[in-house]
């Protein structure tokens, strides 16, 4: 034992493992651009409610706090929220495999988590309302492992306090992001089939953690009842409606299609792995070998990982939906992989240090081209020409925030424009945060979408209330065609065009924002039916 305990692998301290990881994010979160979703969710910062149409209330929070703290707005500050809960998530993450386990499963387990991309940049670096659901949930089932396997008598259980601080950490993880409530039930799962964990619902702990646990949702709760509970009708029908609008088909072969795209997102070389070690440890338990430890990880993994795998055969499936599965099952790899390392400790450093290598090299590639456009064709780079052209690269979608608040300002007939107008509408939701982003010093006009999909629009900025007034419509060339642009016309009693603002990478303009002015809205639109979908 003495050679592993020397082991590269397992000699690093903590601290040191968290702080490469930090390195590596905060250069991704400076030069990647925002993201669709994370400019969407500046918006929230700038209309705070108790809740929002398709989110609970905490991506907000994390979101604003960059911008609050620092009164910049740009794709660094918006992501400082970030960059620090995932720091506290991976720590919590080490812990909880420390607890179940031992020492040099939680590092392992920490180490794994912190090369896997899609937790590096989905959960590590972009603002999103899976990293505080992360948060919470780790830090749930921190607080659930010292709970359950606190007592070294196996055979032993009695119910405590810390069940009152499960409760309100769930309610906060339900704050986050809706996927809260099924960890929850996966908790009640777990006690419920393991007769020694069964006296939770019989005790008084539990009566006080329920009542926690509601009173931490009053956000969300208020803001549905205020609003006929359409954020639950979103998630649970509307959003899928597209998918059943005709009728149910189910086609069993875009599960697989579904799980090889996990394994994608998760690196082949911690996809595999992770996919298998949840099947083997599944199996043992149907055969009952049980594992306790096992199965509270498997209870509040598997569920989300199973159930919208298996979702993906009927409607399609984001890839950060399972991901919170994925994030804790790296906790029975990483005791896994504590046991192999003690029969072949380089194939285990190999398999590490190789994944991490590649993992960041390719990471690296990908940001050099959508910040600086590495394989763009033509390019200002004398040492490569490129591959492909700024007109069939999805990357050039991603808006540079900095540049578009540059060249507004630069433009005598949009400052003019905006300084004349009432409000701002797009046609695209995600359009709507980044202009917004980038018209942030510039005036604090509201911003609305007359879409199919107005998400949370509708809702700060009804449209009854911009009836009569001056509108700036802005997009982008993709949507700029002359017959969406008549249409929207038709609702204003004048309509003009005021300018075009390019935005260049690498010496070649790689977008163009069309600006037009729409003068008295004297009909409100209906725009879904002729608005182009964004996918």
């Amino acid at each position: 034992m003495s050679k592993i305990k020397n082991s590269s692998i397992l000699s690093y301290p903590i601290s040191l493992i968290l702080l490469i990881g930090f390195i590596i994010r905060v250069i991704i979160a400076v030069y990647l651009q925002p993201g669709y979703d994370e400019a969407y969710y500046f918006l929230y910062t700038q209309n705070l409610d108790w809740s929002y149409f398709d989110h609970p209330l905490l991506v907000s929070l994390t979101t604003g706090f960059g911008i609050w703290l620092t009164g910049e707005v740009n794709q660094f500050t918006i992501r400082i929220g970030t960059l620090i809960l995932t720091t506290g998530s991976l720590y919590c993450l080490y812990l909880t495999g420390k607890k179940l386990f031992n020492h040099d499963s939680g590092l392992l387990t920490l180490v794994i988590a912190s090369i896997i991309p899609i937790f590096t940049v989905a959960f590590g670096v972009l603002t999103l309302p899976d990293v505080p659901l992360i948060f919470f949930l780790t830090l749930t089932l921190l607080i659930a492992s010292d709970e359950f396997f606190s007592n070294e008598d196996k055979l032993t259980y009695q119910p405590s306090y810390r069940l009152i601080f499960i409760g309100l950490c769930l309610g906060f993880a339900c704050l986050s992001k809706y996927h809260g409530f099924i960890f929850a039930l996966g908790l009640v799962g777990f006690c419920l089939f393991n007769p020694l964990y069964r006296k939770v619902f019989y005790s008084p702990w539990l009566i006080i953690t329920f009542i926690i646990f509601i009173f931490s949702l009053f956000p969300l709760l208020y803001w549905n009842w205020q609003h006929n509970w359409v954020s639950f009708g979103f998630q649970l029908s509307t959003r899928f409606n597209s998918a059943s609008s005709t009728s149910l088909t189910i086609n069993p072969l875009n599960i697989i299609v579904v799980a090889l795209v996990s394994i994608g997102y998760l690196f082949p070389s911690f996809g595999f792995p992770l996919w298998w070690v949840g099947g083997v440890t599944f199996w043992q338990e149907i055969r009952g070998k049980s594992n306790p430890r096992y199965q509270l990880i498997l209870w509040v993994s598997l569920p989300l990982i199973i159930g919208f795998t298996v979702l993906g055969a009927v409607t399609q499936i984001l890839p950060t939906w399972a991901m919170p599965g994925f994030w804790f099952l790296t906790l029975i790899l990483g005791h896994y992989s504590s046991l192999w390392i003690k029969y072949n400790l380089k194939l285990i450093h190999r398999w590490l240090f190789l994944s991490f290598l590649v993992v960041n090299t390719l990471i690296f590639i990908l940001l050099s081209h959508v910040s600086l456009g590495l394989f763009q064709k033509p390019n200002q780079h004398t040492f490569f020409s490129g591959l492909i052209s700024p007109q069939h690269d999805p990357s050039t979608e991603l808006i540079d925030i900095v540049q578009l608040r540059s060249n507004f300002q630069a433009s005598p007939e949009f400052s003019q424009a905006l300084q004349d107008a009432d409000f701002i509408f797009t046609n695209q939701y995600y359009l709507g945060g980044y202009i917004g982003m980038a018209i942030e010093p510039l005036s604090n006009i509201p911003i609305t979408c007359f879409s199919g999909d107005n998400r949370g629009f509708d809702y700060w900025y009804p449209l009854e209330k911009l009836k009569g007034k001056r509108g700036l419509y802005i997009t982008t060339q993709r949507f700029a065609e002359e017959e969406i642009t008549q249409q929207y016309s038709q609702y204003f009693q004048q309509w003009r065009k005021i300018t075009q603002i390019p935005l260049v990478r690498s010496g070649e303009i790689t977008e163009v924002f069309y600006v037009y002015e729409g003068k008295n809205l004297i009909t409100l639109p209906s725009p879904i039916h002729f608005v182009k979908s964004a996918s």
